[in-house]
C-alpha cells in the first residue's frame, strides 16, 4: 500500500513538473515575441560641429601619359545620418608652381573643378590655392616618382577556415639611393570601397617590395584594378594616422579630424579637411585565372 501511494506522489510530481515546464516556454516565447514587436531603429541626437571644407586634391600623373587633366573636389562635412556629401560651389582653385606658372582648375559640375593644362614634373614643388567662402585655403607638396610595376601574378594561399584563397601580387623594385613611400588601390567589382595599402621601404631599401590583395570573393574571372603610386612621407604619415584610426578602413568613420596639409593663410587654427598630394602612378588591370 505504501509503495502505490508513493508512486501515485511521484507521477503527480512528475506531471505538475512537465505543467510548470510548459507555462515557463510559453511565457518565453511570448516574451521574446514582445521584444521582437518593439524593436525600432533608435537615432541619437548627436552633436553637430562646424561644417568644415573638405578639398580632395590629388595630382595623379599616370606613366605614359602626358598628366594634362586633373580633376579637384570640394566639399563640406556633412551630419553623421546624412546619406548625401554637400558639393561646394563658386570656388576659385588655382595650382602653382615652383617656376611660377599658374594652373586654373574650372568648376565643370558642383564641386568638382577640372583643369586640362597642367603640367606635372617630377620633385617640382607646387602650391594650391583654394579660396571658398570668403577664405583662402593653401598647401605645398612636391611631385612624388613611384617604381614601375615589374611583375603582377596570382597564387592561392591555404585557408583552414574554407576552400584556398586567390591572392593577387604586385612586384615592383625599390630604388636603393632614396628613401621611398609608396600607395595601392586595388579596384574590383564586388568592392564598394577600394582595397588600400601604404608601404614604405625602412626595410627593403633597394630590394623588390610585393603589395598582394587576396578576398574571399576574389575568383576566378574576376578582372581587379591596380593604381600603383608614388607617395611623399608628410603624405604616407598622414594616411597612417588615418588608417591607425579607423581600423586599418581609410573610408570608415574615424573618432576625429585628422589634420592634412590644407591651411588657412589667415587663420592656422581653421584648417581644411583633406591633403594636397602629386602623386607619380602606374594604373593596370588583371584578370584572375
Amino acid at each position: 500500500m505504501f509503495l502505490t501511494i508513493l508512486n501515485f506522489n511521484n507521477m503527480n510530481k512528475t506531471a505538475k513538473n512537465n505543467f510548470i515546464s510548459k507555462v515557463l516556454a510559453v511565457f518565453s516565447l511570448l516574451f521574446i515575441l514582445f521584444l521582437s514587436s518593439c524593436e525600432e531603429v533608435v537615432n541619437l541626437d548627436l552633436e553637430t560641429g562646424e561644417a568644415k571644407i573638405v578639398v580632395d586634391a590629388e595630382i595623379l600623373w599616370n606613366k605614359n601619359t602626358d598628366g594634362k587633366v586633373q580633376t579637384i573636389k570640394i566639399s563640406k562635412m556633412a551630419p553623421y545620418y546624412n546619406n548625401t556629401t554637400p558639393k561646394v560651389s563658386g570656388a576659385q582653385v588655382r595650382v602653382r608652381n615652383s617656376n611660377g606658372d599658374t594652373f586654373i582648375f574650372t568648376e565643370t559640375e558642383a564641386g568638382s573643378y577640372v583643369c586640362s593644362d597642367f603640367v606635372p614634373v617630377l620633385n617640382m614643388e607646387y602650391t594650391l590655392f583654394v579660396e571658398v567662402e570668403g577664405k583662402t585655403f593653401t598647401a605645398v607638396e612636391k611631385m612624388t616618382s613611384v617604381a614601375p610595376i615589374k611583375k603582377i601574378d596570382q597564387r592561392y594561399m591555404p585557408d583552414i577556415s574554407g576552400p584556398d584563397l586567390l591572392v593577387l601580387s604586385v612586384y615592383f623594385d625599390d630604388p636603393v639611393e632614396e628613401q621611398n613611400y609608396y600607395l595601392a588601390y586595388f579596384t574590383t567589382d564586388f568592392l564598394k570601397i577600394p582595397y588600400t595599402i601604404i608601404s614604405n621601404d625602412d626595410l627593403y631599401n633597394g630590394n623588390e617590395i610585393v603589395n598582394e590583395f587576396s578576398d574571399t570573393d576574389l575568383k576566378p574571372g574576376k578582372t581587379v584594378k591596380i593604381v600603383h603610386r608614388g607617395i611623399s612621407k608628410n603624405f604616407y604619415n598622414y594616411m597612417n594616422l588615418i588608417f591607425e584610426a579607423s581600423s586599418a578602413n581609410p573610408f570608415g568613420t574615424t573618432p576625429g579630424n585628422i589634420r592634412g596639409n590644407v591651411i588657412n593663410i589667415n587663420d592656422t587654427n581653421d584648417y581644411a579637411l583633406g591633403y594636397f598630394r602629386l602623386c607619380e602612378a602606374e594604373t593596370a588591370s588583371y584578370t584572375m585565372k
